[in-house]
């Protein structure tokens, strides 16, 4: 089993910073990610790498955020620039076990908000 830590979430003012990190524990990971969850809104997909450091991004994100992993630690980390009130959510880290199985594991959830 593998278990999926996040941290860095926060209250940040339009334009600013934020870096998310989260861990896996228990095995390597294929690819890793974050998806997020508005208010009233379904999870979408953020932004994803793989173990070769293949990365992929929301159109929304583009631009802004940048995903990067170390292998080593079994950690994927999300920087967050330019941030926008409609970036709030509750953001979660995911992570597949092998290509093509799709997200395997989910952590808890961390709450970025960006107030205007």
């Amino acid at each position: 089993q593998v278990q999926m830590v996040e941290s860095g979430g926060g209250l940040v003012q339009a334009g600013g910073s934020l870096r998310l990190s989260c861990a896996a524990s228990g095995r390597a990971v294929y690819s890793m990610g974050w998806f997020r969850q508005a208010p009233g809104k379904e999870r979408e997909f953020v932004t994803a790498i793989t173990w070769l450091g293949v990365s992929s991004y929301a159109d929304s994100v583009k631009g802004r955020f940048t995903i990067s992993r170390d292998n080593a630690k079994n950690t994927v980390y999300l920087q967050m620039n330019s941030l926008k009130p409609e970036d709030t959510a509750v953001y979660y880290c995911t992570a597949g076990s092998k290509a093509g199985s799709g997200y395997d594991y989910w952590g808890q959830g961390t709450q970025v908000t960006v107030s205007s």
